[in-house]
């Protein structure tokens, strides 16, 4: 893994907080690839919607073009989570995450200077779009949709909790390394799922640099170095997380963890 302490993911625009931590994370990420790919995107974006003159027409035609010409989407069938969350990836099969597939549009809407921004959302991430004197946009990067309320009211319903309500900061506009984190976490997640432990393992490091001081992160790693056979690490990160989380239900099944590492230095010894 390449060094993550020269990077502040703060002064970042979120495609170059992507490109970044892919960097990082990956030695094999074709960054080449990827600024081409997306110089070429926005090119044609730019000629496609250039016979409108209004912001608002200006962003259908680009929502057209980018989930109906160019017909880019969410994944379906069968496909590894971590396949759909690498920008390169989502170029080259056009099938993506909520996440993955924001980031792409929300770069192309504002090389067009189109008036949009990323939210996280306790669900997902959406795009918001404000329009001077109009109502604002809100748009579901899966598929271009434009969300009501009454849409976003069943999904907090039906993902968080029945009693959940909408708050008007739900729809808050997020900062660049709010939504990378939450990308990271995401594809971290991913890769343990997958076994590709080498992989999370650098996703854990780049949010620890972001954060150095997060028990679950640090309890993240420390399951990680478990998998890896680094018994030692994995220890130190383990015990920490319970000093620091005694209340947290997990404890108890990371203490029973801790237990079996030591028993197995014991016989190793």
């Amino acid at each position: 893994m390449k060094a993550s302490s020269n990077i502040d993911f703060s002064t970042l625009s979120l495609f170059e907080s992507m490109i970044k931590a892919s960097q990082v994370i990956r030695e094999d990420f074709p960054t080449i690839f990827v600024r081409s790919e997306l110089k070429h995107r926005i090119q044609e974006a730019e000629s496609y919607v250039a016979s409108e003159y209004e912001p608002n027409r200006q962003l259908e035609k680009l929502l057209e073009l980018f989930y109906i010409h160019w017909n880019f989407g969410g994944a379906s069938g069968i496909y590894q989570l971590s396949d759909t969350l690498w920008i390169d990836n989502v170029l080259k099969t056009r099938r993506g995450t909520a996440v993955s597939l924001g980031i792409l549009f929300l770069h192309i809407a504002q090389e067009l200077k189109l008036p949009l921004n990323p939210v996280v959302f306790p669900t997902q991430l959406i795009l918001r779009a404000d329009w001077i004197n109009k109502k604002k946009w809100l748009i579901n990067p899966f598929n271009g949709d434009i969300l009501d309320q009454h849409t976003l009211e069943v999904w907090l319903k039906g993902n968080i909790s029945p009693t959940a309500e909408l708050y008007e900061n739900d729809l808050y506009k997020s900062e660049p390394i709010t939504v990378i984190r939450k990308m990271l976490d995401t594809l971290k997640s991913a890769l343990m799922e997958e076994k590709k432990m080498e992989l999370a393992l650098n996703v854990t490091n780049l949010l620890l640099h972001i954060d150095p001081n997060d028990p679950y992160e640090i309890r993240d790693r420390g399951l990680i170095y478990a998998q890896l056979e680094c018994n030692h690490v994995a220890l130190t990160d383990l015990i920490y997380f319970v000093e620091h989380c005694p209340e947290d239900p997990i404890s108890e099944i990371i203490k029973v963890q801790i237990h079996s590492i030591e028993q197995k230095k014991v016989v190793l010894h």
